[in-house]
């Protein structure tokens, strides 16, 4: 008789997905993990088949090697996106699923919604009521800007697709160029000093591997169009942060929304809280009423092709990191 799989469920609220999973597959052995902390002796202890895992306390003490010790789960399915928090892993020991896609659609309104900041002025507009002024003025069009956007994975490609709802020219770089739909253009890495120069709005949509890290640094920042707007929802330490600093103060970027920080969270001491132009959003720009119910239908499909020895979605390669 085949052996019951074991499950384990590691966030720091799991009652509902684990009351989801005994129904949906009643066969299983399920357990529960709500700490960083406690995760080790629970696979020492539990030896599951498969954990589902949140990085729900940030990176900093995220139990990966326990995760990925000789003897742990052959499967590890991501509840996010990126999986850099688990740094290299042997894909002949240790399958990585990730949850690409679930939250494309809402990371990429994210980045609009930081672009429209900048472009229609919200500030401005905010100051001017709370002074009582009526001040005219022009508002300025996202249609017609070039919108370059640095990963075209699912995110990437959600926003391309809204971007030419808005009429912008839509520039996407990727590792491995290729014809992509809603991007007018694409190109590679050695395309990026000309994307850069040309964009008005640009997007970091890229994972944290060793290639992107640090792949728009200081001179990248100074490439970039005067007045250009920028948006990043990557990772931290794909861009420069003490770089862009420099030049949002001076003007030569004109805005930027980020919600990924090469250090999170931000101190209190950081000299980003006080830029006026740079919207701070902490790295919830994937976070939506259901989120975590639709990476775990996602887990749930998967483990339905784990038990009928189907291949599964969103496999990472550790080589590329997505």
């Amino acid at each position: 008789m085949t052996r019951a799989h074991r499950v384990l469920l590691h966030n720091d609220a799991t009652a509902r997905h684990a009351n989801r999973l005994r129904s949906a597959f009643p066969h299983c052995d399920v357990a529960e993990c709500t700490t960083y902390e406690n995760l080790p002796d629970m696979i020492r202890e539990f030896r599951p088949d498969m954990v589902f895992t949140i990085r729900f306390a940030g990176t900093q003490g995220f139990p990966r090697e326990a995760l990925l010790a000789p003897g742990g789960p052959r499967w590890i399915a991501n509840g996010g996106v990126g999986t850099d928090h688990f740094g290299r892993w042997d894909p002949a020991c240790t399958t990585i699923t990730n949850a690409a896609g679930v939250a494309a659609d809402m990371m990429a309104e994210y980045v609009l919604g930081g672009f429209l900041h900048f472009t229609l002025d919200i500030e401005g507009l905010r100051q001017d009521k709370a002074g009582r002024v009526w001040r005219a003025r022009n508002m300025a069009p996202l249609r017609g800007k070039t919108l370059l956007i640095v990963g075209l994975g699912h995110t990437g490609r959600a926003l391309a697709k809204k971007a030419k709802a808005f009429g912008m020219h839509v520039v996407g770089l990727r590792s491995r160029p290729q014809s992509t739909e809603w991007a007018d253009i694409v190109g590679g890495p050695d395309d990026l000093r000309d994307f850069l120069e040309d964009a008005d709005c640009i997007a970091v949509c890229a994972p944290l591997t060793p290639a992107t890290r640090g792949m728009l640094g200081r001179a990248e920042i100074a490439a970039m169009a005067p007045g250009v707007l920028l948006a990043d929802v990557s990772r931290g330490g794909i861009v420069d942060q003490a770089a862009l600093a420099e030049a949002l103060v001076s003007g030569h970027v004109a805005g930027a929304a980020l919600d990924v920080f090469e250090t999170e969270p931000l101190p209190t001491d950081s000299p980003l809280w006080d830029i006026e132009n740079l919207i701070i959003s902490p790295h919830c720009s994937s976070v939506y009423d259901g989120w975590e119910d639709a990476s775990f239908d996602l887990f749930l499909d998967n483990l339905d092709r784990w038990s009928a020895g189907s291949p599964l979605r969103n496999v990472v390669d550790p080589g590329r990191g997505y």
